[in-house]
This record gives C-alpha cells, structure tokens and sequence, in this order.
C-alpha cells in the first residue's frame, strides 16, 4: 500500500522553502481492537553517517563522519503509542496518556520485550532499529543538521520552543507529548523523528565512531553495553538535540517521561 504527504524544508531562518507532494509504501497490521501498526519501506542505499565538523553544536560523539551501506528495512511509521504498547504488553506506564501519544517511560530493557512480544503475537520479527538505520531513515535523503533543513522550528516539532538554533525563531514550549504525526513527515514519510520523545537504538554506547560498522547492523561489540543509545530529541530537548546527528547515552534501565522508541523489521508478511 501507499500514502501520500508533503514534505516541507526550511532555509537557514526557519522560513519555509519548498512543499513537496510525496508518496511511501507502508504495511498495516492489525493488532486488534482497533489497534494498527503501519511500518513504512525504507530504501536501501548508502549515506554518510554523523556531522562534519562544522555543523553548528556539534560534538565529538559524532564523528568521525563514515559512509554507511544500509540495506532496506521497514521502520513504524510513528514512535509506539499507548495504544500499540497496552495492545501488546496490557498495561501503560506513560507519564502522558492518551491513546494516540507515544508509550514513555519505557527502559531499554522494556522496549526489547516489547519487541519480543510484538513478535510472538504477530508471527514475524520484529526489533529495534540500529542506530546506523535510524539516522539513515531520520536524514532521508538530506545531509542538513535537521531533516527538514538547516534550520528547526516549533512549527515542525515538539521540542523545547523556549531555544533556538543558531539564531533561529523559538517559540512555544509545550512541556508535554503531543499525538503522533501532529507535525510534518520527513522525506521517507516518517513522523516525529525530531522531538516528542527520545527513541531507544539497539546499540550499546561509543564515544565516537572509531572502528563503527560500515554494513548498517547495531554496534554492540565492545563500547558499554550497560549504557544505550537514544535518539531524536524530546518534548524536553534544545533544539541541538533534534539534529539527525545527535547521540545521547543512558543506562538501558533507566525510564523518563521523554524515553519511547518505534520498531523495526527487515521485511513483512505480503498480502
């Protein structure tokens, strides 16, 4: 199946440049009462991972910059909401609710099972994506800070609108969740990849990408498997924090009300 949006980028001030009229293959599963999940087709192909020295905030976790071969893969189209997480784990734990907000205050560990149970109930395999395939799915294509351009407003996320980026415009801090797909899709069709809430990679924590895979697969050798990565920024997040780039570490038990994370799958069921 496919669906159709428009993507939006901004220059250097924030101010919109470009609308344009896009389309992406999806699956819907059902995961019943009523309770979808819709996984976006992610390309495969090649990209350069991390920020050049010269992006603007950038720090030394994310370099050095590396070609990245990514093979295709399906990624939920929204981070997991309350209502996916209590179709499939039968509680909530959101500090937030509301059916349609993403699942928060989930752990490392919580999104693994959560993984593992999706799967059972679904008959196919489902994971977390690795950090190499978030970033690639987040930038789509773009090779700016932001993955709508140089630039991030409070009109294209939900971050901390009281901070700006590099002199850009701020504006309301909403110091909550919002519904998923609220704001406006990335080039893949992929929404609140910047803000809302942090997402859980699979990967353990590195200091830099010294000796990182180049294959797209989830770093796990090595570096501190006790800490992993989140990704995207927050609610709660600068707007530093929303660039495709940014790396964050945690301990993998730890719980926020900005912690969630969205599922991946390296093919679907057809039909």
């Amino acid at each position: 199946m496919f669906f159709t949006f428009d993507f939006i980028t901004v220059n250097n001030q924030g101010k919109q440049i470009s609308r344009v009229g896009k389309q992406a293959e999806y699956f819907r599963l059902d995961l019943g009462k009523e309770v979808v999940l819709e996984m976006i087709a992610i390309p495969g192909n090649k990209f350069l991972m991390g920020s050049p020295k010269s992006e603007l905030q950038r720090w030394q976790a994310e370099g050095p910059q590396h070609e990245v071969t990514v093979p295709a893969f399906y990624l939920s189209k929204y981070p997991i909401t309350q209502a996916q997480w209590e179709e499939v784990m039968g509680d909530n734990p959101s500090h937030f609710k509301g059916w349609n907000r993403p699942v928060e205050q989930v752990s490392w560990y919580d999104a693994v099972e959560f993984c593992q149970k999706l799967s059972q109930k679904t008959g196919y395999s489902y994971r977390l994506p690795s950090e190499a395939e978030w970033e690639y799915a987040c930038r789509a294509g773009t090779t700016t800070p932001f993955c709508f351009g140089e630039m991030i407003t409070p009109d294209l996320a939900n971050y901390n609108g009281n901070y700006s980026y590099g002199g850009g415009p701020t504006g309301e801090y909403l110091e909550r969740t919002t519904y998923v797909g609220c704001f406006p899709a990335n080039a893949f069709g992929l929404y609140d990849m910047a803000g809302n809430v942090w997402e859980w990679c699979q990967d353990s924590w590195h200091e830099n990408y010294d000796d990182a895979p180049t294959d797209g697969s989830a770093w796990e050798t090595a570096g501190e498997s006790d800490f992993r990565v989140l990704r995207g920024g927050s609610w709660f997040s600068k707007p530093k924090g929303c660039r495709s780039a940014f790396r964050l570490w945690f301990d993998a038990k730890v719980k926020y009300p900005s912690f969630g994370f969205r599922v991946a799958a390296v093919s679907l069921p057809s039909g």
